[in-house]
């Protein structure tokens, strides 16, 4: 526990002063020239090449930017020094402030001769990083206290950057005397004022007990920000909860993380007072206790795993490979084969699905509105499709990325909660799954299990892209925009082909709000089953499995920067010609809806509606942006239209079309509907019928035997008649 209760740090005068500077005041001074000789000397590179001083370059330049703080790599001490490293390792607390001492003077000599009205020194922050392997939050026993420690995790919460003093001054309430520059110790250790006040002057009272108070516009003050770090979901051991802790970043680690990044934090773990219990009384066993933070010295934000991942981090030669990438003339297919390259078939899904991880481009009118770039997909279908392992896969490549299943989200859990804090009482927001993907995809699994009330709150995030919130006295609006991935079932679980409309139990309102709508079904075909089955049992059986995933024809990290990279490079737009075809092809599909609606003589759930023409201008726009071209050309505007076509027209067509089974001919919808009259008029409501001799009665009409059952089928579902007497009378409600 060395390090804990030394005061402030003193220098011995390098010019021989008082010969008796007791040894440690000697050792620190030898050790800062140590350092100091280490950011002035260390070089990269070797004589032949030419070598550049690493840290005394990186000073120069970020103090000239103003940028007070350079970051030295364990690694390069090490090598320069072993002990230095050594001692840094096993006592940074003290080691540190040497390091931060030199490298002040180091960035004092490199930028003289500052200009006027800048020549006060100001102090430079020294941040770590090393390659050494983390240990995790659960190896971190008592044995490690105040040494240098590198953790992985997940930082979940992030208080409000506020102010700690690191020098304070003091007054006495009588005697006006005042102590100033008192030292405070860095980290979440308090300072306790002393309390007496020593100044003996004749003829005055002794001061009272604590007479000390502080004075505040005296103090120095300096940024920090208090994390909440929990253990990454992987190494927590089965059946167990993720565990947590303090992390305290102070100046300009501060604000370089947002909640829901992955990082790996250098520090020192250090201890705090527990807070005081609030029984103060016979059983206060919490006396020799204290809880464990610790205190940052590096963080380094983890670009894999979800998370804002490779913002601006493309070096020039990655730009080069990826504009290679991008101009080849199959990059579509490609993007699209390197979609969950584990999951056999269903092609247009994943060419959809490439398109929303792209996007159109967000437009913004000269009135202020703003029409969305992002592109939404609905998938409908049986269970056994892989809509769930697709769902998974974009989350994990998507720059940001959240998934969460419909049961189990609330509308608050969604869009944004208010929250009471309990420390001050007062109010604030938490931003739910759909602020935090803002800027990626959303995926929500089992869309149809949710609550009505909930899939609501959806739809303003949906189509204005924003969240407003009006509770608690907070008023506010929120940017979400995100692309909303969607997977549901149908209503009977299967999609029945007999029930047509019925199968989809969604609103208007909400399936307007999808660009793309695919119905996946699954058919029984003997080859596609052959063919699925072998590649179901290759990837069972191939060893390859445990050590590396199936590549598609782009790795995965490739993917993940293309994708970020035309994110931010490029938004395209469409071009003149391609804006005329695609004109007169909606007017098309706008009368071909309102012709099938007329046929079927009754409205189709999925409308065709402006929306829709946005949508495939968007998908348009999200093909040429895979390119990473300027305009979207007539063939974007041909492939968008036969991705649409398709998944929404044939989901708009797929229900009425085959109303009833087997009867797809507009003779056989006329017959079934004149029997029906027939029927109505046969009995009244209340009347019972024997069902034999209705049947009897009718194929004399010569009627066919199936349509008449199935006209009977038809009106018990709808309520409109019932069995009575074990199935042999029919009886009618309504």
């Amino acid at each position: 526990m060395s390090g804990f209760d030394e005061p402030g740090i003193y220098y011995s005068d390098s010019f021989g002063g008082e010969p008796a500077a007791d040894e440690g005041q000697v050792r620190k001074s030898q050790l800062q020239r140590r350092f100091k000789e280490f950011l002035r000397q260390y070089r990269v590179g070797t004589d032949r090449t030419g070598f550049t001083f690493k840290y005394r370059d990186e000073l120069k330049r970020h103090y000239n930017l103003g940028q007070y703080w350079v970051e030295v790599e364990m690694e390069d001490l090490a090598s320069f020094d072993e002990d230095l490293a050594d001692y840094l390792y096993k006592q940074p607390a003290e080691h540190l402030q040497l390091l931060e001492e030199a490298a002040k003077e180091v960035a004092d000599e490199v930028t003289r001769p500052r200009p006027s009205g800048e020549e006060a020194l100001q102090d430079v922050q020294v941040m770590l990083r090393s390659d050494a392997n983390a240990a995790s939050i659960r190896s971190l026993k008592s044995d490690q206290m105040s040494h240098l420690v590198k953790i992985p995790g997940i930082v979940i919460a992030a208080t409000p950057v506020r102010a700690k003093a690191t020098k304070i001054a003091i007054q006495c309430r009588s005697c006006r005397n005042t102590i100033n520059n008192i030292a405070v110790r860095p980290g979440l250790e308090g300072y306790s004022l002393p309390r007496k006040c020593n100044t003996e002057q004749a003829g005055r009272p002794k001061c009272p007990l604590d007479p000390y108070f502080i004075m505040p516009d005296k103090c120095k003050c300096v940024d920090f920000q208090v994390l909440k770090l929990q253990e990454s979901p992987d190494a927590v051991p089965h059946g167990e909860m993720p565990r947590h802790l303090q992390l305290y970043c102070d100046r300009y680690l501060c604000d370089k993380v947002v909640p829901g990044n992955r990082v790996t934090i250098m520090g020192i773990y250090s201890i705090k007072k527990s807070a005081q219990s609030k029984n103060k009384g016979r059983d206060n066993v919490g006396v020799g206790i204290r809880s464990a933070y610790i205190r940052v010295v590096g963080i380094q934000v983890d670009t894999e795993g979800s998370g804002h991942s490779f913002a601006g981090s493309v070096t020039p030669q990655e730009e080069e490979e990826l504009r290679c990438l991008a101009a080849m003339p199959n990059i579509y297919e490609m993007i699209a084969k390197s979609i969950a390259p584990s999951i056999y078939g269903s092609a247009d899904i994943k060419k959809a699905i490439a398109c929303l991880l792209f996007g159109g481009s967000r437009k913004r009118l000269p009135d202020g509105l703003t029409r969305r770039g992002d592109i939404n997909l609905l998938m409908l279908g049986d269970p056994g499709t892989a809509k769930s392992q697709l769902l998974k896969f974009v989350e994990k490549c998507s720059p940001i990325g959240v998934y969460t299943s419909g049961k189990g989200s609330s509308a608050a859990g969604l869009t944004a909660s208010v929250i009471r804090d309990p420390s001050s009482r007062s109010f604030f927001m938490e931003g739910g799954a759909m602020v935090l993907a803002d800027g990626g995809v959303v995926c929500i699994d089992e869309f149809d299990k949710m609550r009505e009330d909930d899939r609501v709150a959806i739809h303003e995030a949906m189509e204005q892209q924003t969240i407003s919130i009006a509770k608690a006295g907070i008023t506010t609006t929120l940017n979400s925009r995100c692309s909303v991935l969607a997977a549901a079932n149908s209503v009977f679980g299967r999609w029945d082909e007999t029930k047509g409309e019925e199968n989809i139990d969604f609103m208007p309102t909400i399936l307007s709000r999808f660009d793309m709508i695919f119905i996946v079904k699954d058919e029984h075909n003997e080859e596609r089953d052959v063919t699925l089955a072998k590649h179901v049992m290759s990837l069972h059986v191939s060893a390859l499995t445990q050590t590396q995933a199936v590549e598609g024809e782009i790795e995965l990290n490739k993917l993940k920067k293309l994708i970020s990279f035309c994110r931010t490079k490029c938004g395209p737009r469409l071009s003149a010609a391609a804006a005329e075809k695609l004109k007169n092809r909606y007017i098309l599909m706008r009368s071909g809806s309102r012709q099938h609606e007329q046929e079927s003589d009754r409205r189709s759930s999925i409308p065709i509606t402006v929306r829709q023409l946005e949508a495939i201008v968007r998908i348009a726009e999200s093909l040429s942006k895979m390119k990473l071209q300027p305009f979207a050309t007539e063939a974007d505007v041909e492939e968008a239209l036969r991705l649409f076509q398709v998944s929404t027209l044939d989901a708009a067509m797929s229900g009425s079309l085959s109303g009833a089974e087997g009867f797809t001919t507009q003779e056989d919808q006329e017959m079934l509907s004149r029997i029906e009259k027939q029927l109505k008029r046969r009995f009244a409501i209340g009347s019972q019928v024997s069902e034999h001799s209705i049947v009897q009665d009718f194929m004399r009409q010569k009627y066919p035997e199936h349509a008449i059952y199935k006209v009977l089928q038809l009106m018990m579902r709808r309520g409109e008649i019932q069995h009575r007497m074990q199935r042999k009378v029919l009886y009618r409600i309504k």
